[in-house]
């Protein structure tokens, strides 16, 4: 029988999970289809529920379903524990409610390995404090950065994750009128770039080997990237790997082998050009 598998959020008919897993599946040759639902705002417990008595293997979540899927999964992930939010659910062999967050490990490894980019003893900067943010930080963290320093505009936000992640490394808040010197490695986790919006940032925080990545990404530069652009960064790289290599993992966890993104970067990249 065909395993079954989807991505639930809402809304989600933009969303570019099928094609990506659909790939990955015949890449690795898995017998699995997957979807997209959008479970109702009100009910997305009982939309898991419902598909899981389904035959439902497994499923992704997004937006605005991530911070419930924490609290419905009996077991998580130390991640998914420190992120605080959940974006991969299945069925142990016990089933039980399995969750993990791969958000954090689908941007460290399209930075690290897909753009052969070092996080080791950099100076990274980290725009945003809230849950995308949240998601990401322990696995930058365990790249041993040289220091974090996370600005948004309510420090306070700021402070609480520092209060979450400072056994892990040397990371501080700040607001972002008062950043101060030079990073090695800018990302933007605001969702202001999409609303073609960026932070108050003062001037001489990219230098000639700054690299800036937005977690956003879309079929042009990202009013972020734009922003890197003229202040003269090494490179600009907007989310779309993230967005693969966190299918990717969660695709290794459901299935015990991990495909490979290249081809599948590659391909959306072109959908989102040709759109």
């Amino acid at each position: 029988m065909t395993d079954r598998y989807a991505v639930f959020g809402n809304p989600i008919s933009h969303s570019k999970s099928p094609a990506i897993h659909q790939a990955f599946a015949q890449a690795c040759q898995q017998d699995m289809r997957y979807e997209a639902i959008c479970a109702p705002l009100d009910d997305f417990k009982g939309a898991v529920e419902a598909f899981i008595l389904q035959g439902g293997k497994g499923l992704n979540v997004t937006v605005p379903f991530k911070e419930e899927a924490w609290l419905l999964a009996n077991v998580r992930s130390p991640r998914a524990e420190l992120a605080g939010a959940i974006n991969t659910l299945y069925l142990n062999d016990a089933q039980q409610l399995c969750g993990d967050n791969t958000d954090g490990i689908g941007l460290v490894r399209d930075i690290c390995i897909n753009h052969h980019y070092s996080i080791s003893k950099k100076r990274v900067l980290v725009l945003g404090a809230g849950g995308a943010v949240r998601g990401v930080l322990q696995p930058i963290l365990e790249q041993s950065p040289s220091e974090v320093v996370i600005a948004n505009r309510t420090v306070s936000k700021a402070d609480a994750l520092v209060t979450l992640f400072d056994t892990l490394g040397d990371v501080r808040a700040s607001a972002f009128e008062a950043l101060e010197g030079e990073f090695d490695l800018i990302i933007n986790g605001t969702a202001a770039s999409l609303q073609g919006e960026l932070p108050p940032l003062p001037s001489g925080l990219v230098v000639g080997n700054t690299w800036c990545y937005d977690m956003m990404y879309g079929a042009g530069i990202t009013p972020f990237n734009q922003w890197a652009k003229t202040q003269g960064a090494a490179q600009q790289l907007d989310g779309l790997g993230m967005l693969v290599e966190q299918a990717a993992e969660a695709f290794s966890i459901w299935r015990g082998v991990r495909p490979a993104t290249d081809a599948v970067i590659r391909t959306i990249r072109n959908q989102l050009l040709t759109a």
